[in-house]
């Protein structure tokens, strides 16, 4: 009976770890949603627009920082299959992933430096 029970612990103790470090990417990492529209003619796009940044708690050097990403991203998938129409607007909705460290680097004073938002693409 003893074994059992202790048998049992350490396996919930080892379940309940788990589960708590599939969600570690939460705790050092902010999520910022943004709105894009994508105007379209002829299944051309003819104009991309941010419509609104999500943030509370950002400047707003931050918040033109975020849209320009934003921009960027609906850029590169404007020509995506499901997201051409033969005309009209199509209201596009980003997440934007970025670590409180970087974000906290984001600010008017640092911006001579290498961009937070795009550091990955210029390693390689």
């Amino acid at each position: 009976m003893k074994y059992s029970t202790a048998i049992l612990t350490l396996i919930f103790m080892f379940l309940l770890k788990s589960v708590a470090g599939q969600v570690g990417y939460q705790k050092d990492s902010l999520q910022i949603k943004v709105y894009t529209e994508v105007e379209y003619q002829n299944y051309w796009a003819q104009d991309i627009r941010v419509k609104k940044v999500f943030c509370d708690y950002c400047t707003k050097f931050q918040k033109e920082q975020i849209g320009n990403e934003a921009l960027r991203r609906t850029y590169l998938v404007r020509n995506n299959k499901k997201f051409r129409m033969p005309s009209g607007v199509f209201r596009h909705a980003l997440y934007i992933r970025i670590a409180k460290k970087d974000f906290a680097r984001l600010r008017e004073d640092n911006m001579m430096k290498d961009s937070v938002l795009t550091i990955n693409e210029q390693r390689n």
